[in-house]
């Protein structure tokens, strides 16, 4: 009887969902795709097509090892650790719609298909995908439960993969299902790996060790901290989940991510026992004696094969009373639904990593070995941007060749190890948007008519780089001076700030968007976040962001980036970004808290050419000054020790002294005040003189 009352229910609660929907609920409307507005056939079958229609296959017949069939399938860009950027063998989301961006989640039905991406993805995907597909923005109005809603019937089942999904985003998508009356449900067997029968082979590079050296500190003397700090939260153990948290606590690297040197593991730390659950065939005999793997005491290493994590979970859970799970933090997602589903919920910490902290506050080699990296790295952008202005009239030159030359400039540095995050080569109006990705299906032609906008990094082994300049080879407007300047004067004022230790990162911002506000105008994103030492170039737990507000603090010995920009919708775009590293004035604020101050790591010429000197004060020419000879010390030395007098001579003409103050005349003539004074000496008082003249002879003449 209850069966029946129930069944009962269900079906006049989908007869009212289907009365309903049509007279209150239009369907959700995307990305406007101008390609498939006109299209009145599909196109022959392609490659994604095939894979959606496999995945639909494997919804009704296999979609769980037991249960029933799925109704739509989630499917993230993310890896098993929620990585962005991904190795080929885990782009699973590229593989079923065709989009090579990152950040963007897939949604599968038996009659349905949307992806939603970054706003800066969403051309790169109009681009890549079938008309199959609907492209919706992150953040718009249209959610992946609004759209599932609409797609499917009360009491029907989403799956996904709780491997590549974050805990919380999971819970989240489970409470706002229900209460559209769908299901989540866990599809522990990737549809996407069970279809995919030419998925890449895994990389078999070899783990390598980063010395203490370049470390500044033994992976055992991290380790002792970390238990300290399980010991006051009273936790057995922890489980890490973030490859770049691995990486710093043990002291290894590899290149398992793109442009992040990390090896895809898994670690467990508990006061006993340390467990790295990684792929066996990358282990070397140098890094099994580096971490100990033949020993029985608290600081082996015991290795273990990657998959052997979950039946480990399962049985220390019965053993641990207090397990520390790593909770989302700025940059960092946390722990996925997998690793949290898999310990009892009575034994779970959630709590931000421990290593974040320990992990920001750079020791002293680290400190120095990020000034040398961007040394080196200030060396290489100026070797790319002579070679670039000598060649320019004599070459054909387009964003993509450019992106070429300044990485090939960088990766012939010294202690190069690759590239940090993808280089970003924007000219013209694709310089005004904020988050445009170059690539060869937008590569244009590089003018002296428009601004470039070069965004690029680099990972060296004594420190990770990140930098962003506006260059022009003609000519600018008055406006482009202007808004360069206005971008500039921020920069400036934030990396020559002091301030006390207890102020809040978020209240930075708007030092930096101070200028542009005067003239009502703003630049979307953070103007700044934590960078790691051979590490990932977004580091939490920094981020300068006045939208986001949070309690952590700057300390000595902190590396972040401060960055400002300004974009005139299908003009051009300016933007600027520096890494600043936090250094102690030894003073005391009233309060009591230390006075602290930044320094420029960063050593990158400005573009004289864009610097309208009567719209910063003579103190920020000051600063700017400064900042050139700065950067003819060091990078000049390194350039002369090189050997690259072209690259010198390149730096030595950008970084030339500028007037601090300016002659009342010249200052007035040069901001337009004196105009009329100039008139008026140099027209009106001959004229009059002349006129005189004129009457006096005329009066004589008369007498």
């Amino acid at each position: 009887m209850t069966t029946s009352l129930k069944w009962i229910w269900y079906l006049s609660l989908t007869i009212f969902v289907c009365l309903y929907q049509p007279a209150n609920g239009n369907r959700p409307q995307g990305y406007f795709r101008n390609i498939c507005s006109y299209r009145s056939t599909q196109l022959p079958v392609s490659e994604p097509r095939l894979h959606l229609n496999a995945i639909r296959e494997q919804m009704q017949i296999r979609a769980t090892l037991q249960g029933p069939e799925i109704d739509a399938y989630i499917l993230p860009s993310y890896d098993e650790h929620l990585n962005e950027e991904t190795s080929v063998r885990d782009q699973r989301l590229k593989y079923l719609t065709g989009f090579s961006g990152t950040d963007a989640f897939a949604v599968v039905t038996l009659r349905g298909a949307a992806l939603w991406v970054q706003n800066r993805y969403v051309q790169q995907a109009d681009g890549e995908l079938d008309c199959d597909w609907e492209i919706y923005r992150m953040n718009d109005t249209v959610t992946i439960v609004d759209w599932l809603a609409y797609n499917l019937r009360p009491g029907q089942r989403v799956g996904a993969d709780p491997h590549l999904v974050p805990h919380h985003l999971w819970r989240k998508w489970e409470s706002e299902l229900e209460d559209r009356m769908l299901k989540l449900r866990n599809v522990n067997n990737n549809l996407i790996d069970l279809v995919w029968k030419d998925r890449p082979e895994p990389d078999m590079i070899k783990i390598q060790i980063l010395h203490k050296s370049y470390a500044g500190e033994k992976w055992e003397d991290k380790i002792k901290e970390l238990r300290e700090r399980l010991h006051h939260f009273k936790c057995d153990a922890m489980i890490v989940t973030s490859l770049t948290e691995i990486a710093y606590l043990l002291n290894i690297r590899g290149r398992d991510l793109p442009f992040t040197p990390v090896i895809k593991a898994y670690l467990i730390v508990s006061h006993h026992d340390i467990f790295l659950y990684v792929d066996r065939f990358k282990m070397t005999l140098e890094v099994s004696a580096h971490l100990h793997t033949d020993c029985y005491n608290s600081l082996c290493v015991k290795s273990k094969d990657y998959q052997q994590v979950w039946n480990d979970i399962r049985t220390y859970a019965q053993i641990w009373r207090k397990v520390l799970i790593p909770a989302p933090c700025v940059q960092e997602p946390g722990a996925s639904e997998m690793v949290y589903s898999s310990f009892p919920e009575k034994i779970i910490f959630e709590h931000m990593s421990p290593i974040i902290m320990m992990r920001a506050q750079k020791n002293s080699v680290e400190q120095e070995g990020m000034r040398m990296a961007h040394i080196r790295d200030g060396a290489a952008i100026c070797e790319a941007m002579s070679n670039l202005e000598t060649r320019f009239y004599t070459e054909q030159w387009t964003e993509e060749k450019i992106k070429y030359e300044v990485e090939r400039s960088r990766l012939s540095q010294q202690h190069a190890k690759g590239l940090s995050l993808r280089t970003v080569v924007a000219y013209g109006e694709h310089s005004s948007y904020p988050f445009y990705i170059s690539s060869n299906v937008t590569d244009i032609e590089v003018t002296d008519q428009s601004l470039l906008v070069i965004e690029s990094g680099s990972q060296y082994y004594d420190g990770t780089t990140d930098v962003s300049r506006t260059f022009i080879f003609g000519e600018p407007t008055n406006d482009m001076k202007q808004t360069y300047t206005m971008v500039l004067a921020g920069i400036l004022r934030l990396s020559h700030l002091k301030f006390p230790s207890d102020l809040k990162v978020s209240k930075l911002d708007a030092l930096v968007r101070s200028p542009l506000w005067t003239t009502m105008s703003d630049y979307p994103g953070a103007t700044g976040h934590g960078i790691g030492v051979y590490g990932a170039v977004r580091e939490p737990p920094i981020s300068v962001d006045y939208g986001h507000d949070s309690h952590f603090h700057f300390k000595e010995g902190y590396f972040f980036s401060s960055e400002s920009g300004h974009y005139k919708n299908g003009e051009y775009g300016v933007r600027l970004k520096n890494v600043l590293e936090v250094k102690n004035t030894h003073n005391v604020h009233p309060s009591g808290a230390k006075y602290l101050a930044f320094q420029d790591v960063t050593l990158v010429p400005y573009e004289p050419r864009l610097i309208d000197g009567t719209l910063l004060s003579s103190l920020e020419k000051r600063w700017l000054n400064e900042y050139n000879a700065k950067i003819r010390q060091y990078v000049g030395e390194e350039l002369k020790r090189q050997g690259n007098m072209k690259a010198f001579y390149w730096m030595m003409n950008k970084t030339r002294h500028i007037r601090e103050y300016l002659p009342e005349e010249e200052y007035r003539a040069a901001t337009g005040a004196g105009s009329r004074t100039r008139a008026f000496l140099t027209i009106t008082v001959p004229a009059i003189l002349l006129g005189l003249t004129v009457f006096g002879s005329f009066l004589r003449w008369l007498l």
